[in-house]
């Protein structure tokens, strides 16, 4: 079954859970986005009963803000604890922590960030919230200097997030600071079947402007992507499902993946693909693959012949975060025309609510290998010159 909630849903979604009838938990979420649909609902009565007794009940969420609605309905299960080892990453560190015997993490309560001495701490390092989604609170320290800006950053940057999503999603009351991981980010859909076995949905890799950014921007997916990663990924996730006892459970994973092939954690987003029904539907547009349907169905991508004529193409989901310095309710229009004119290929436009949200929207589009350069534009934007 699945769980929606705020803050968006795609027509995709929507449409997927029409056409298979995968039944839908009735709740607030359903009636605001989605009131003449033809879903196939649950009751919360019915939805929460399904599970008694019940090993191999699978759940969907498409928003971590369903979180709470798991804790205190679901408390018979498994699936409240195992949300909270990932969405802690102390405790995700902790899980993992033989693996990487030397790797150094450090949860730190919001208030101690400003007295705390971090002279013996490795450089660079990551802080960022303990509980956290996308990149918000997220930064990099290179050096002692820094410091103080950072945590005045922190919590300038709380002022303005603190109330955008509930605390199971995003708590800012506890950070966690660790050293750096190197090599290329990657973000994968995947889900634990029946049996436990990891299966690999997408593998896209998450580019960079530079060395110190922490930005969501630009997620890419490719042919060769997916073939030079599926098996060390595999591999990867099969020794955190065997080590959590994952079954029937979709997940989001970021990872990073050095010169030397090896793959080291840095976060699982716990039954959900990518946030804002975002990575789905770039599989869709890429691949032809309904990650829903795959999942429901307990289905496994053919990779061989869903690659066969990808040569040469690159397909991403670009995140329109606000990074004007304007804040979203000041900005009295973003241009969406100009920005798709700097596509070649524009497959799907997102647009989001900026004065609620920090985001002007998605857009996912497909490009030649030859005209890189249009991510690598965007990628360095402020997109100031598509506000006005």
């Amino acid at each position: 079954m699945i769980l929606l909630d705020k803050p968006y849903i795609s027509e995709f979604l929507l449409n997927t859970l029409e056409r298979n009838r995968i039944p839908v938990i009735n709740n607030e979420a359903v009636s605001e986005f989605a009131p003449d649909r033809n879903l196939l609902l649950l009751s919360a009565d019915e939805a929460i009963n399904s599970f008694d007794g019940n090993d191999n009940c699978l759940l969907y969420t498409n928003s971590e803000n369903s979180i709470s609605w798991i804790e205190h309905n679901l408390k018979h299960t498994d699936l409240p604890g195992k949300i909270k080892l990932f969405k802690n990453k102390v405790l995700f560190r902790d899980l993992l922590s033989d693996l990487f015997p030397d790797y150094f993490y450090r949860a730190v309560a919001v208030d101690d960030l400003e007295s705390l001495d971090i002279e013996a701490f490795p450089r660079p390092f990551i802080v960022k919230p303990a509980i956290g989604f996308f990149s918000l609170g997220v930064y990099k320290v290179e050096s002692t200097d820094e410091w103080e800006m950072t945590v005045n950053a922190i919590k300038a940057e709380i002022d303005l997030i603190k109330d955008l999503y509930p605390p199971e999603v995003l708590h800012t009351g506890e950070f966690i600071i660790e050293e750096c991981i190197y090599g290329d980010e990657f973000a994968i859909d995947c889900y634990f079947n029946n049996d436990g076995k990891p299966v690999v949905l997408n593998i896209m890799k998450h580019i960079f402007s530079s060395g110190t950014d922490v930005n969501d921007r630009v997620y890419t997916t490719s042919k060769e992507i997916i073939e030079n990663y599926i098996d060390p990924v595999t591999e990867f996730l099969f020794e955190i499902g065997k080590r959590a006892g994952l079954r029937n459970f979709p997940a989001h994973v970021e990872v990073r993946i050095n010169e030397n092939g090896i793959v080291a954690p840095i976060e699982v987003n716990p039954l959900r693909f990518g946030g804002w029904c975002s990575t789905p539907d770039l599989a869709w547009h890429a691949f032809g693959i309904n990650l829903y349907e795959y999942l429901f169905q307990q289905n496994e991508p053919d990779w061989s012949d869903i690659l066969k004529e990808k040569d040469g193409a690159v397909f991403s989901n670009i995140v329109l975060n606000n990074s004007t310095g304007i804040e979203g309710k000041d900005v009295q229009k973003f241009d969406y025309e100009k920005l798709l004119s700097d596509f070649e290929k524009p497959l799907e436009l997102r647009k989001a609510d900026y004065s609620k949200f920090p985001l002007f929207g998605f857009l996912f589009c497909e490009t030649r290998k030859q005209n890189l350069q249009e991510l690598d534009r965007i990628l360095m934007s402020d997109l100031n010159e598509y506000v006005n």
